[in-house]
């Protein structure tokens, strides 16, 4: 009886830690929307960077697409 009772919780923590990685991909999608969204209201869209580090803030840039609101015409 002694050994289910150390089993047991050993069995659960294997299993919760089998998974682990899968519930941490949402997170991924919420930040990119987030970034996402950032990016549009500067005016811009995002593009790879060609990282592939598991972080949307380094995976993508913001490339604005608008012309500049802070340039002069002269004089």
């Amino acid at each position: 009886m002694r050994v289910l009772n150390v089993a047991l919780p050993a069995l659960l923590l294997l299993a919760m830690t089998g998974c682990a990685p899968t519930m941490g991909g949402d997170r991924y999608t919420a930040e990119l929307k987030t970034l996402t969204d950032q990016c549009s209201a500067r005016g811009g869209i995002l593009s790879p960077t060609g990282e592939q580090t598991g972080r949307p803030q380094t995976d993508y840039i913001c490339k604005i697409t608008g012309g500049g609101g802070r340039l002069t015409t002269g004089g």
